[in-house]
C-alpha cells in the first residue's frame, strides 16, 4: 500500500469559535471540507518507509514548535484487481 506524507500548517482558531464548536457539538476542523495548507507532500511505497519520512519531517523546528503537523495517510489503490495497469 501506497502511503502520503504531509506537512501542513496548524490553522488558528479564536477561543471564541472553540466556545461554538464545543457548544454546539460539530466539529472544530473538517479537513473534507477545508484542509489545512499543505507545506511539504512526500510519497512512500510501504508503511515503515511512510514513518521513517514522517518522523524525518518531524524534526523540522515549525513542527517541533506546534505551529505545523505531519500526517501520513494511506493511498488506496483502486485499479482492478487481477488486471494490469499497463493494458
Amino acid at each position: 500500500m501506497r502511503f502520503l506524507i504531509v506537512r501542513t500548517d496548524i490553522r488558528a482558531m479564536a477561543d471564541a469559535e472553540i466556545a461554538a464548536a464545543w457548544a454546539g457539538g460539530h466539529r472544530l476542523r473538517d479537513e473534507t471540507t477545508a484542509p489545512e495548507p499543505r507545506r511539504q507532500v512526500v510519497h512512500a511505497e510501504d508503511r515503515d518507509a511512510a514513518l521513517l519520512l514522517a518522523r524525518a519531517l518531524a524534526s523540522v523546528g515549525a513542527v517541533r514548535a506546534g505551529r505545523q503537523r505531519v500526517k501520513v495517510l494511506p493511498l488506496h489503490d483502486h485499479r482492478p484487481a487481477g488486471g494490469s495497469a499497463a493494458t
